[in-house]
């Protein structure tokens, strides 16, 4: 009996924010997976080892974790004024899908850099700080990254801290542009509802206040305290628990139907990646997953974050710009609980640290309109080459 050959494809691991991924180039991969549909599905659900009934994806370059189970596909920038048209596969662990409703925005922090590396960006500046212009093709959205370089490399390394990373790299700002969804919802409308924050009716657990936002990523914000929690949880405490992972999950799935994103509650398990659902409550002191004392006078408020059904281990990106966009509207759930009123940024406690996010909102003929918000993460090569998969995977 006659078995296939493994083919190998040029790709970059990386690390970008807390999260990691395997990237490509479009014009590396295979013909049959070089645009949309099931060819490609199917390769990228190997490379990361995916679907696995173990949980462990011991047989792909996946971490088994939804930080971890992500790829990436980069190309030369059909839009004008772009430099790279980024697009983002987040892969199931345990079934044979890849959602590409969203985007990463931490593995935003790697398109970059990772493009630069990877000759897709013209006229680059040899020292300083290079601008890349990235087309989020998901969303429809523009993202602006501020890469270092060093003598014409792309400067990894630094000093720059941030929680959930272990050691320091060198900064990169990233600026989310006209960050609220438009393909998303009713309409496009930044709060798909019409209202700041809603009675959320969830069978089975009651009704819950609930903001429901469309920035960055769809999110649907709800208060600790109302589904018994503090805000100070750690991942242990939520992902432990399949009573509260299921909870988690209903509350995702009505809130998906009422933000226009499905029609059904039965079609949520077919988008495990948007929307996110998050659950906020005033600043208190706690100790973070890494040990490090948080305290209450340090953080604006405290927020966790559920990613692909679990509790994240610190902030999806994404996610941070929807707290940031929401913390900068008055009236919104997130507002209120880190005092209310206007504000230009937020410092906000999740289980590994604490991250700061900007956004700046305006009221424009009585909607309201965020045009940027940003942030600092960080990004690194980890290994760059091939990845091997069955030439007959796909």
């Amino acid at each position: 009996m006659s078995h296939p050959a493994q083919i190998k494809i040029p790709a970059v691991y990386m690390r970008g924010g807390t999260s990691k991924g395997v990237f490509f180039r479009v014009q590396d991969l295979p013909a049959a997976a070089q645009q949309p549909g099931a060819a490609r599905d199917a390769l990228l659900l190997r490379v990361i080892g995916s679907p696995d009934p173990y949980g462990k994806q011991i047989d792909g370059m996946g971490g088994a974790t939804s930080s971890t189970s992500k790829t990436v596909l980069l190309a030369k920038s059909s839009k004008p004024d772009h430099d790279v048209d980024y697009l983002f596969g987040q892969v199931a662990i345990d079934k044979a899908f890849v959602d590409w409703s969203g985007n990463c925005g931490n593995l935003s922090a790697a398109v970059g850099s990772c493009a630069i590396s990877m000759g897709l960006v013209d006229n680059v500046l040899q020292n300083g700080i290079a601008i890349v212009r990235i087309w989020q093709a998901n969303i429809a959205k523009t993202i602006i990254a501020h890469v270092p370089m060093t003598n014409g490399e792309v400067q990894e390394t630094g000093d720059f801290e941030l929680d959930g990373v272990t050691f320091p790299a060198a900064e990169v700002q990233l600026e989310f542009m006209d960050p609220a969804a438009e393909e998303e919802g009713a309409g496009g409308a930044m709060f798909p509802t019409g209202n700041l924050v809603d009675d959320l009716e969830v069978p089975g657990i009651g009704t819950l206040k609930a903001t429901m936002i469309n920035a960055g990523i769809p999110t649907i914000f709800v208060n600790a305290e109302e589904i018994g929690y503090t805000g100070t949880e750690l991942q242990d405490a939520i992902n432990s628990d399949t009573a509260a992972l299921a909870k988690f999950e209903t509350i995702r799935a009505y809130g998906a139907v009422r933000m226009g994103l499905i029609k059904h509650i039965d079609e949520a398990a077919k988008r495990q990646h948007t929307p996110k659902v998050a659950f906020v409550a005033k600043p208190l002191d706690y100790v973070s997953s890494s040990g490090k004392q948080v305290h209450a006078n340090e953080i604006d408020l405290c927020v966790r974050a559920l990613s692909m059904g679990k509790l994240h281990h610190a902030m999806m990106g994404t996610a941070a710009v929807a707290i940031g966009t929401a913390a900068a509207i008055p009236g919104t759930l997130v507002s209120l609980a880190a005092g209310g009123g206007e504000r230009s940024a937020v410092r906000f406690g999740h289980p590994s640290g604490t991250l700061r996010v900007g956004a700046e909102a305006q009221l424009v003929e009585g909607e309201w309109v965020v045009k940027k918000a940003s942030m600092s993460r960080s990004a690194r090569v980890l290994m760059e080459g091939f990845v091997r998969v069955p030439g007959d995977c796909f």
